[in-house]
């Protein structure tokens, strides 16, 4: 079981910059690949970013490619993403989640986070 708690995140005007955090309970934080969604008013939820359990990779989704970086320490359990040069329609909330693999799918992560709202105004 892992519990996941996002932090970061708030007002931001277009152009400027924010870092969001999620930290993780348990011993296991590094076996698993972690990723970022967001979802806003009236639409699906999108893959952002993922990173690999151990070999750090990552991908991101073209929207973003870019301007957010995605980042883990697995000695603090924490997994990051580091906004730059946002626009209005980085407005969503996000959410991360651990899975199993890397994977662009919200169905293939098992563990999610409560999100945390990023609004960005022009």
């Amino acid at each position: 079981q892992v519990q996941l708690v996002e932090s970061g995140g708030g007002l931001v005007q277009a152009g400027g910059s924010t870092r969001l955090s999620c930290a993780a309970s348990g011993r296991t934080f590094s076996t698993y690949a972690m990723g970022w969604f967001r979802q806003a008013p009236g639409k699906e939820r999108e893959f952002v970013s993922v990173i690999g359990r151990s070999d750090g990779s990552t991908d991101y989704a073209d929207s973003v490619k870019g301007r957010f970086t995605i980042s883990r320490d697995n000695a603090k359990n924490t997994v990051y993403l580091q906004m730059n040069s946002l626009k209005p329609d980085d407005t969503a909330i996000y959410y991360c989640a651990a899975g199993y693999a890397k994977a662009y799918s919200s169905s293939l992560y098992d563990y999610w986070g409560q999100g945390t709202q990023v609004t960005v105004s022009s």
